[in-house]
């Protein structure tokens, strides 16, 4: 009996960003366009991981280290097991990312970050969830890229400029990655 085919290779693709760039805008564009190639592709959205699997953690930067540990753990064993996991996820603090990096790393699972970029100022004008207002009118605090830091990935596979161009366009650039690295 013939062996069966090879089973098709995973990959995380890390999409970090302040809130409102467009991360889970992206992830949402690609999966839909993965899926509809046959590719099996979860996404790990950081607002509706942290409802569950992150459930009962705050925003300290502990907090926020576990959460994305969490997050980049489960996109590990998903990737592992032949899924391309879209991770949309803040992950402020560049160790955090290095750590699950260096975790993909020893485990041989592709990993791609990807730095969505767009200046504050647009992201507070999108303001898709109101973070941006409630900080400026007092009722929040801790807000990534506002009054809590935001480190920029130094040497992502890509950066995205989402007040360059649009969300078809920006899907079009990680698609291409992707094929380049041959993950899809």
């Amino acid at each position: 009996m013939p062996a069966p085919p090879p089973a098709p290779q995973g990959a995380t693709v890390w999409l970090t960003g302040l809130p409102s760039a467009g991360k889970s805008s992206i992830a949402a564009e690609l999966a839909a366009r993965l899926r509809a190639e046959g590719r099996r592709v979860e996404i790990l959205d950081g607002d509706a991981v942290r409802t569950t699997l992150s459930a009962g953690l705050g925003f300290s930067r502990e907090d926020r280290d576990t959460h994305v540990r969490r997050v980049g753990m489960v996109a590990e064993v998903l990737a592992r097991n032949g899924v391309i996991v879209l991770v949309p996820v803040i992950a402020p603090y560049r160790s955090s990312r290095e750590t699950i990096r260096l975790r993909h790393d020893l485990a041989r699972v592709p990993y791609v970050e990807i730095h969505v970029a767009a200046p504050v100022e647009v992201c507070a004008a999108r303001d898709v969830k109101g973070l941006y207002a409630r900080q400026a009118a007092g009722a929040l605090s801790g807000l990534t890229g506002v009054d809590d830091p935001y480190e920029p990935p130094e040497c992502p596979e890509l950066r995205l400029e989402t007040h360059r161009q649009t969300l078809t366009e920006s899907a079009d650039v990680v698609h291409a990655l992707l094929a380049e690295r041959g993950l899809v």
